[in-house]
């Protein structure tokens, strides 16, 4: 069913993709950090829960006709834990090999805080709740 946008709504913000060498990989990582599960799993494109979307590499080049940059830092992902300690433990134990941008650091503000790549070079955030 259609549904028409009146004039003066706000359009939503639906999903956010990034570019992953290995789908899988990056799913098992994205489930096993966060806790994210696949909705729709479309032969190169993958949706997660939180709106996340997966999409393999080759598409991505195939339709910008570029190539793709990994740790260009033009973005972020931004995850909230409570436990930040029990993340940043999780994290070092499952994937050791990951490339942190920081370690836990504290902001002035009283933020914790820790930034590292995923397995594409996707930048990540996570920090306490604000």
């Amino acid at each position: 069913m259609s549904q028409k946008r009146k004039e003066g709504t706000v359009i939503k913000l639906k999903n956010v993709l990034i570019v992953t060498k290995d789908i899988e990989k990056a799913r098992q990582f994205y489930h096993d950090l966060f806790g994210l599960e696949v909705l729709l799993d479309q032969d190169g494109n993958m949706i997660l829960t939180e709106g996340l979307v997966l999409q393999d590499e080759k598409i991505w080049k195939a339709f910008l006709g570029r190539e793709i940059i990994p740790q260009s830092n033009a973005c972020e992902l931004y995850f909230e834990e409570v436990d930040i300690d029990g993340f940043v433990k999780k994290l070092a134990t499952l994937y050791p090999e990951v490339v942190y941008v920081n370690p836990l650091m504290k902001h002035s503000w009283g933020q914790r805080v820790v930034r590292f790549y995923d397995l594409d070079g996707n930048l990540i955030e996570v920090g306490t709740p604000m």
